[in-house]
């Protein structure tokens, strides 16, 4: 008789697309940094669901928010008021220093709103010609799965067979403040960029980028628009990235952690004139801005702040990339990373970091590879030091092995 786990696994293998390849783990439970199979076994958890789950797994306080406001209100659409909106934006606004506000579902909603909204703004405050607006983006981005995103993608996987795509897209090299300038015209309207490209493996630009970038896009009356729904709200040890050079972005992107996990909810953050733009009957969504949403948000929001968690990931986070980088093994080409987004790379030789990653599995931890010879580290944010030391001793031991 097969176990549980199997029959999971193999169900999910005969009715489900097969566009994810998951580490051979069936989860049932989370609390805080960890994370119990149907088995019984207990793994700490390295991953956060992609920085989704930044307070810890099933944090009481946005729990006791969402069931409340579960039994009160869950949706109401943007066709009438809710009594949760309306806070939601004034505490993000407060938090994060922006506007505006136009709350959405998933990131990837996010950055397509930011792309209608600036090139709407390209064209009614900018003055671009109809039709004519451009935005630079970098190679190795990853700002979704749409097929607006997928277009601007430099990644064969995920853009091969999903044409024709949208025009209206240049693609730069990341870090590069000089290709910036050679790229922007008159008919830039933004340049969308991610802080570190997580995706792309925990890839951080040169210090002084960012600040060059910003004058950049001053100077030539272009929107900056930061793409943080990873590295927002604490994962860096700064609740946005951009504070690690003391820059504003025009448009800021947050989702993932809005949520503490519990349900999507991202947003769009801007000044005055690029959200000002948008008019009744422009943009919407069903479920953005909903009263559950609202509420799940405020109190994930909150418990980051109140519970010191953003300080935590600045405190735990140099504590383990120093441990990460005594860890002397022939297999290991680079470790870097800010706050609790980390990432080790892997020389080509060591093999692939999916065999590494599953070896982690065995000794109680989950973590995910990423563009074949890297490990993405990423706990919640909650982690101690005590935890962080305990899963250096495991790194330690699988990384010291040689599975090429």
């Amino acid at each position: 008789m097969s176990s549980p786990v199997v029959d999971f696994i193999a169900t999910e293998a005969r009715f489900g697309a097969r566009n994810y390849e998951p580490i051979g783990v069936v989860l049932s439970r989370g609390e805080g940094v960890w994370v119990w199979d149907t088995e019984g076994n207990r793994y700490l958890d390295c991953l956060s669901a992609y920085s989704a789950v930044s307070q810890g797994h099933c944090h009481p306080k946005i729990l006791a928010a969402m069931v409340e406001q579960a039994h009160r209100l869950t949706l109401t659409s943007r066709a009438f008021h809710n009594d949760q909106l309306a806070l939601f934006y004034e505490e993000i606004a407060a938090l994060t220093g922006s506007h505006k506000v136009l709350p959405m579902n998933s990131g990837a909603e996010a950055v397509e709103s930011a792309i209608k909204s600036v090139r709407k703004w390209g064209y009614e405050v900018k003055g671009v010609p109809d039709g004519q607006a451009e935005i630079i983006v970098c190679a190795n981005n990853f700002h979704g799965r749409t097929l607006g995103v997928v277009g601007f993608s430099t990644d064969p996987e995920t853009r091969g067979h999903f044409g024709p795509f949208a025009p209206g897209f240049k693609v730069i090299p990341f870090g590069d403040a000089a290709a910036l300038a050679e790229a922007i015209n008159p008919n830039t309207v933004a340049f969308l960029v991610e802080p570190i490209q997580g995706e792309a493996g925990v890839v951080i630009p040169p210090a002084g980028y960012f600040t060059e970038v910003r004058e950049l896009c001053t100077a030539n009356n272009v929107m900056l628009v930061l793409d943080e729904i990873q590295t927002g709200l604490g994962r860096t040890g700064k609740l946005l990235a951009e504070q690690h050079e003391g820059i504003e972005a025009d448009v800021t992107l947050l989702g993932k952690a809005l949520s503490g996990g519990f349900y999507p909810v991202s947003a769009v953050l801007s000044n005055n004139d690029v959200l000002g733009t948008l008019r009744p009957g422009q943009h919407g969504s069903t479920f953005g801005g909903n009263p559950l949403a609202c509420a799940v948000a405020r109190a994930a929001m909150r418990v980051l702040v109140e519970e010191g968690m953003i300080e935590n990931a600045a405190r735990q986070g140099a504590r383990f990339l120093e441990g990460l980088k005594d860890i002397r093994a022939n297999t290991i080409r680079d470790v870097r990373g800010r706050g609790l987004m980390l990432a080790v790379e892997l020389h080509p030789e060591a093999g692939r970091a999916r065999r590494y990653c599953e070896a982690l599995q065995a000794k109680g931890i989950l973590a995910k590879d990423t563009h074949e010879h890297t490990i993405r580290i990423a706990p919640p944010l909650v982690i101690t030091g005590d935890q962080v030391d305990w899963a250096l001793e495991r790194f330690a031991a699988i990384l010291t092995q040689d599975f090429s």
